[in-house]
């Protein structure tokens, strides 16, 4: 695909005011931007007036011609861009000149810790691209799909987000895109998480984790969205009062017509049972109940106990093309330093985002009483959040450390930190640079037989 280099002003500006159909559907005129004007994916194929954010290549699928990698297999990850150096470096005595590209969250962060907290900021790049039926799919949705069951669903297709040209006064077609993006089909992983308190000591928790994504499976792009998006398997290795203990689940494509379901198994009573309600928020394994079940990847399961808002793309240095920090040579000592993770680890950039603000209902009950996410939009994964509790004040802020999976042709989630802005302390989450083996991405090596009770009470055998 070619994509305009001399993108004029005018119609850039246009790109930025959202369809104001009365349907989430957009005209093919429209849709004919994507892959021109606009990436698949519906970003700014441009790059910025300022020169800071580059204009799209997409001149990588899948692993680049020079990086010496095996697919599917779990190396550990490979830096496409290892020469490269940062072009500046945002710390406590410098961020106000920045803090209208910083969310309220890492404002805090600079304030909160003004002489460790960094945020290196490196060239930006955007050169990794999603296979042709990925986009053939995403195109389908602009002119296809449409919120169903007040925004729990959408009809449309799999494979991609399914409002590439957002309508902001819908706002869960955000909230879509966000739930949906292209991501690995399958995933195996052994996942370290670290509770680090503010003093620096650490409790750990160690997971097994699995999963099969039925929305991307390759067998499945590009047909009806419909029956389950996605099953999980989650075994406790540490804490040892925890070991053996597991639960499996699956995840709706509408919650309004379905609900998540889950089942656990207890080694102590070689028993397996149903749970009544798994997410919202209900304590993350091994947290401490920093995090939230739905506060991994930032936000994930119904959006049902939140008032949705979203506003217009701007621009911000978040996390990208984080390579660096999953590389095997990456030691715990060395990046779970007091307070917050050690920033020379870090790979940030300018780039655009969508911003989504969450505001929990009168009638429900949850930690946070508001989230906002920060949602990239090359790619449509959620990077920041800073989460509020239900006074209004700011309580965490957190990040998610992407990288393009050249197993995947998509970006997978990496090593993520949850600032307690209250006690100081942080979750270091789904680690693995000591455990040799990074995420097995696309192996198809899973059917959602391996996510059944029946599956759990095999444990008891």
């Amino acid at each position: 695909m070619k994509y305009h280099k001399g993108f004029p002003a005018l119609l850039a500006s246009m790109l930025l005011v959202p369809s104001t159909s009365a349907l989430a559907k957009v005209s093919q005129e429209e849709a004919s931007q994507l892959g021109n004007a606009l990436t698949c994916t519906g970003a700014i194929a441009t790059g910025n007036d300022a020169g800071t954010i580059p204009a799209y290549s997409g001149k990588w699928l899948g692993k680049p011609e020079h990086v010496d990698y095996e697919l599917n297999v779990g190396q550990p990850l490979v830096d496409p861009y290892k020469d490269d150096k940062p072009l500046y470096v945002i710390d406590g005595q410098n961020f106000n000149d920045y803090a209208d590209k910083l969310t309220p969250g890492q404002i805090a962060m600079f304030k909160q810790y003004p002489e460790t907290f960094k945020m290196p900021i490196y060239p930006g790049r955007r050169d990794f691209r999603y296979p042709d039926e990925v986009c053939v799919a995403i195109k389908k949705n602009a002119v296809d799909a449409e919120l169903i069951d007040d925004g729990f669903g959408f009809s449309g297709y799999k494979g991609g987000a399914p409002f590439p040209i957002p309508d902001l006064s819908q706002p869960m077609q955000i909230y879509a895109n966000q739930t949906f993006p292209h991501r690995p089909y399958t995933y195996s992983t052994t996942r370290d998480v670290a509770d680090v308190s503010s003093t620096g000591s650490i409790a750990w928790a160690r997971t097994i984790n699995k999963g099969l994504d039925m929305t991307n499976h390759p067998d499945e792009v590009g047909k009806p969205m419909e029956g389950v998006m996605a099953y999980s398997f989650v075994s406790s290795i540490l804490p040892t009062r925890k070991k053996g203990s597991a639960t499996v689940t699956s995840e709706p494509v509408n919650f309004a017509r379905g609900k998540r379901l889950a089942w656990t198994y207890n080694p102590g009573t070689r028993r397996v049972r149903q749970l009544p309600e798994y997410g919202f928020d209900t304590p993350l394994t091994g947290t401490s109940g920093k995090l939230t079940l739905d506060s991994d990847r930032l936000m994930n399961g119904s959006p049902e106990r939140y008032e949705w808002k979203a506003f217009e793309r701007r621009e911000m240095y978040i996390p990208a093309n984080a390579y660096r920090v999953h590389q095997d040579d990456v030691t715990y000592d060395a990046l779970l330093t007091k307070n917050h993770a050690n920033p020379d680890f870090m790979r940030y950039e300018l780039r655009r985002v969508w911003v989504l603000e969450g505001n929990l209902k009168d009638e429900y009950r949850h930690k946070y009483g508001k989230r906002v996410m920060y949602i990239d939009e090359d790619t449509w994964h959620a990077i920041a959040s800073d989460f509020y509790d239900t006074r209004g004040e700011l309580v965490q802020y957190a990040y998610i450390n992407y990288y393009y999976a050249f197993d995947a042709k998509a970006y997978e989630a990496g090593s993520s930190f949850y600032h307690d802005l209250k006690s100081g302390g942080y979750v270091g989450y789904n680690l693995f640079q000591e455990r040799g083996v990074a995420p097995i991405l696309n192996k198809g090596n899973f059917t959602a037989n391996n996510f059944t009770p029946a599956a759990l009470r095999r444990l008891s055998h």
